[in-house]
């Protein structure tokens, strides 16, 4: 490991010191990390499996008709992803930048605040990582189980995919917190992450809606996650996966970018 540092450029080596860190901290309450694996899995097995069981097939854009539980699980996959994200970058950031007073202590290093926003967001996509690799063990049995959820070769690049997911709601999770003031403004937090979540074609196609409110729906981050994991999963690539790519990228680096602004006026203004 100290090799492979010495190896690096220091820009790449400091972020790593910040995961390295939060390791340190969560080594002995790694149940807690792992909580937030359970929600997708347990919303999988009641939707995908209960309702599925009365809805029976949803059709797809090529006119194939897959079972429920295929259609919800790269969605689940998604929110997983987001979900580690979003954990890490509100609740847990707000913490150590207005009450641990963290950062003040970290800038005082040769570490810059950009090093502290790429750390940090290294360190959301490793928790998002981790829900998005357990949902996908959990998929796996149950595709050895004969209830295989995803249907396609392309459904390997599920996992980078979802890291796209997580990289993008990492960075807007982060930007946002910058903002926060008090604990009770994450309320309006997940006032945005909940219906993004029920109403991103997570368990329903969009088809529902009517068509204006189909297109506000196309412009969320979630519903362009969930279009590039089902497209994958399923057997179903379009021309509009490049876009899905582009949005969710272009969303991380903005706000990344905003992270590192802000961080300059909050801790050295």
């Amino acid at each position: 490991m100290m090799a492979l540092r010495r190896s690096l450029p220091l820009s790449l080596v400091r972020p790593t010191r910040m995961v390295e860190r939060n390791l340190l901290v969560y080594r002995r309450t790694f149940m807690v990390i792992l909580s937030g694996f359970f929600e997708p899995l347990f919303y999988l097995f009641s939707m995908g499996f209960g309702v599925g069981a009365l809805v029976g097939s949803v059709p797809l854009a090529d006119g194939r008709a897959i079972p429920y539980a295929v259609f919800v699980a790269p969605a689940l996959l998604a929110t997983s992803a987001m979900n580690g994200a979003i954990y890490e970058t509100s609740n847990n950031f707000f913490y150590k930048l207005k009450y641990a007073k963290l950062y003040d202590a970290v800038i005082s290093t040769p570490m810059s605040l950009a090093d502290v926003a790429r750390g940090e967001i290294l360190w959301a996509l490793l928790r998002g990582g981790l829900y998005v690799i357990g949902f996908l063990a959990v998929v796996a049995v149950l595709g050895i189980g004969g209830l295989g959820l995803i249907t396609s070769p392309l459904g390997l690049l599920a996992f980078p995919a979802a890291m796209i997911v997580g990289f993008a709601f990492a960075g807007a999770g982060m930007a946002v917190t910058t903002f926060v003031r008090k604990w009770q403004d994450f309320d309006l937090v997940q006032l945005a992450i909940m219906p993004m979540f029920l109403f991103s074609g997570t368990f329903y196609p969009i088809s529902a809606y009517p068509a204006g409110l189909q297109v506000v729906v196309e412009c969320t981050p979630l519903y362009r996650g969930v279009h590039l994991i089902r497209a994958l999963t399923t057997g179903t690539p379009d021309a509009w996966m490049a876009l899905d790519v582009i949005y969710l990228v272009a969303m991380g680096l903005i706000g990344m970018f905003i992270v590192s602004k802000r961080l300059n006026r909050l801790l050295l203004a």
